[in-house]
């Protein structure tokens, strides 16, 4: 007989509830303030509505260090092929958005 999953649709289960923890974690708390102030706000409010196969490329993404991750978010620096993937899209624009928003609340 097959199981049924009696949760209420869209209810998070306990391990994608711990993987984003661990995720916005790690995307707080950098040690380089710029890619706090971008990956932070995003681990948070993107994130958790990211399928799992793109918390995996995000998770590649912040495995990276952390000059080479800001220069390629920013585009400083050319992004190797294999981190040039919607999920660094989505980063770049949630960075637009968010400077942006940030700057005409004249806080950047």
């Amino acid at each position: 007989m097959a199981e049924i999953d009696a949760r209420p649709e869209g209810e998070m289960t306990q391990d994608r509830k711990q993987r984003l923890g661990r995720i916005q974690f790690r995307s707080w708390r950098r040690g380089f303030r710029e890619a706090d102030m971008v990956l932070g706000p995003f681990s948070d409010q993107v994130a958790p509505t990211l399928t799992d196969a793109e918390l995996d490329l995000f998770e590649r993404l912040i495995e990276e260090e952390d000059q080479w991750l800001y220069g390629w978010i920013i585009e400083r620096e050319p992004t190797p092929p294999e981190f040039e993937t919607p999920v660094m899209a989505k980063v770049r624009a949630f960075m637009r958005a968010h400077v942006a928003a940030e700057v005409s609340k004249g806080i950047g």
